[in-house]
């Protein structure tokens, strides 16, 4: 008896056997994506999901520069504190200091941005990002201005 209820089993269809079964649902996650300025023209992307926070200069920040011809960034590994210089930027009108929005470790540098530096005209906050921050005060996000913010200071 056990030999053919095992076999019984067996033969059912795979349908039938899923249609009892209940709907598989992915698991979805909730990220986190936090966009904040600083008032010299540097914008932060964090991400809760890894903790970095991706730093580029504005839209603003790259049309005020004019063409720009060179990038100096960080070293990978390199601890910075919020409004330490962490880079310059140099273009055809002038030159400028990078510096940092928010304090942690760089993690990882656009190496693209040695030899396109004309990226950050282009594409100054997605294809153009400067270096990757891992955050130790996650709290400075906070003292960042918002977008709306920013546009005030960019008006005035």
């Amino acid at each position: 008896m056990q030999s053919i209820l095992r076999t019984a089993v067996l033969a059912r269809p795979a349908r039938a056997f899923c249609m009892r079964t209940p709907a598989f649902r992915p698991v979805s996650f909730r990220t986190l994506v936090t966009k904040r300025y600083s008032a010299d023209h540097e914008s932060v992307i964090f991400d809760d999901t890894t903790g970095l926070a991706t730093v580029t200069i504005t839209n603003y920040a790259q049309s005020s520069l004019g063409d720009v011809v060179f990038v100096e960034l960080p070293s990978p590994g390199t601890e910075v504190a919020q409004g330490d210089a962490i880079g310059a930027v140099e273009s055809v009108k002038a030159a400028s200091d990078i510096y940092a929005p928010v304090s942690g470790t760089i993690e990882e540098i656009n190496e693209i941005l040695s030899s396109e530096p004309g990226l950050l005209n282009k594409s100054p906050e997605e294809k153009g990002w400067l270096c990757k921050i891992k955050l130790s005060e996650p709290a400075e996000l906070e003292q960042l201005l918002t977008e709306e913010a920013y546009k005030a200071h960019c008006e005035s």
